[in-house]
């Protein structure tokens, strides 16, 4: 049965052959663990509560009107055709783009939009902790809903605590509705531990939002010296591709709760608020798996001159390492940024055997010391850039839910590029040499850790 059904579903040659082997050779077991870990329920129950993706995607298309991409250079107007095509989401003109370093910047800015709501609040978070700055949004929220202000809160199952999840507690005592992403407290009923929604979105009465890597909790605010800090950077967005992050919100919602949020309160109309062009990029594993992947695959063959990429995890599929090396190949220089020691060892291990295998020419890996970098960036030519939830690895374009969005301005990507030279400039680059020269026992370990790249 295993056989079969792996056969008819899997699209994934590697994957089905994997799965077929844990079955014969783990008799039952195999089986078992096929059953809670191997199946993608997500795209049978989307399709059973009526998760329709396309028909808002369109709706925000006809609203927004899909922007001509003919004054774009030819490189970066291929990405943008891409992206179009594959994501849904229409390139949309008129937006603006705010920085922020850590929980230091972002989480003020993001506490007086949330203090200045007047109608809605969609609220989404990967990890929520039940700390100080947890509760200071908690306490934001709450003063919001004596407004008047409709409030939805959505949190991982996983990432914000399971089985019990402290930060619902407080949601649950203020009153604020809010619901866990693939979670059920029944240990047989949760099979979706390995899916989870690592988005991180905030959107105010329509028209405000915020996304980016940074999740709720004390961690991320470095002057108050918490005991394991994370540096992380978060956006502010301005404009039309705002309705986009609404967009992915509601599907999200109703996929959790079968609530459709409709009407004015939640989809307004948006007013021009600069001049860059932008769309986002939903992904997981159901409709829309394989877009991220495909999108980054596209913004490196397309690159000219320079790709830059900052990720807290960097282990992609053979796939897009292929992509980098013929970069590098055909002469772009290619920096990569990744911590010197991220927050799970076994995952630094596997990420030194994944960095040996792109030791060619044109291929700068930089090491950022502590904090522990949780950023996720990357521009190509000083003409594009992305930002979001996702990292480079294949949990974040397999198994995870991800929204990130591309940027097609100089002005933007010229910040970012900003934002990363300071981050190398404080770095130690490794070579591939000193990556080769690691000891037997050492090269062993790293590449034994790597054979759970799908999981990590």
């Amino acid at each position: 049965m295993v056989t079969a059904h792996v056969l008819l579903r899997k699209r994934d040659v590697r994957s089905a052959i994997a799965w077929i082997g844990v079955a014969w050779l783990s008799f039952g077991l195999g089986a078992a663990l096929y059953f809670v870990f191997g199946i993608n329920r997500v795209i049978r129950r989307a399709a059973r509560i009526g998760r329709r993706a396309t028909m808002r995607k369109a709706q925000v298309a006809t609203q927004t009107g899909t922007m001509e991409i003919a004054n774009l250079s030819r490189n970066i107007a291929s990405i943008a055709r891409v992206g179009e095509l594959t994501t849904g989401f229409p390139l949309t003109a008129g937006n603006r783009l705010s920085i922020f370093r850590g929980g230091d910047e972002a989480y003020p800015a993001m506490l007086e939009a949330i203090g200045s709501a007047k109608r809605s609040i969609a609220f989404a978070s990967y990890m929520f902790r039940a700390d100080a700055v947890g509760l200071s949004f908690v306490a934001a929220l709450t003063k919001a809903k004596s407004r008047g202000v409709e409030i939805r809160v959505l949190v991982d199952g996983v990432g914000s605590g399971y089985p019990y999840s402290p930060i619902a507690r407080h949601l649950a005592a203020a009153g604020i509705t809010h619901a866990a992403f693939l979670q059920h407290w029944l240990p047989w009923r949760m099979t979706f531990l390995n899916m989870r929604n690592h988005k991180k979105l905030l959107i105010v009465d329509g028209a405000v939002g915020f996304t980016g890597g940074l999740n709720i909790g004390m961690e991320n605010v470095v002057a108050e010296h918490p005991r394991h800090p994370v540096d992380d950077v978060h956006f502010r967005l301005d404009g039309s591709v705002v309705r986009q992050l609404m967009v992915t919100f509601a599907e999200d919602w109703q996929f959790t709760t079968r609530e459709t949020l409709s009407g004015d309160l939640w989809w307004p109309r948006v007013p021009a608020a600069g001049s860059m062009l932008a769309h986002g990029i939903s992904s997981g594993p159901d409709e829309d798996i394989g877009v991220l992947a495909s999108i980054l695959a596209t913004a490196i063959g397309e690159a000219e001159h320079h790709v830059r990429i900052v990720t807290p995890y960097f282990l992609p599929d053979q796939t897009l390492n292929a992509c980098i090396v013929l970069a590098a190949l055909r002469g772009i220089e290619v920096d990569i940024v990744v911590p010197d020691r991220s927050d799970h060892r076994p995952l630094d291990w596997a990420m030194r055997a994944h960095l040996a295998l792109l030791a060619a020419p044109g291929i700068n890996i930089h090491l950022s010391p502590a904090p522990f970098d949780h950023s996720k960036l990357m521009t190509v030519d000083g003409s594009w850039c992305l930002l979001g939830s996702a990292n480079w690895d294949v949990r974040s374009s397999r198994l995870n839910f991800e929204f990130n969005v591309a940027c097609y301005d100089r002005d933007s990507a010229a910040a970012m590029d900003k934002l990363i030279d300071q981050k190398i400039s404080g770095s130690r680059r490794i070579s591939g040499t000193e990556l080769a020269q690691r000891g037997m026992a050492i090269r062993l370990r790293d590449a034994a850790a790597r054979l759970m790249l799908p999981y990590l």
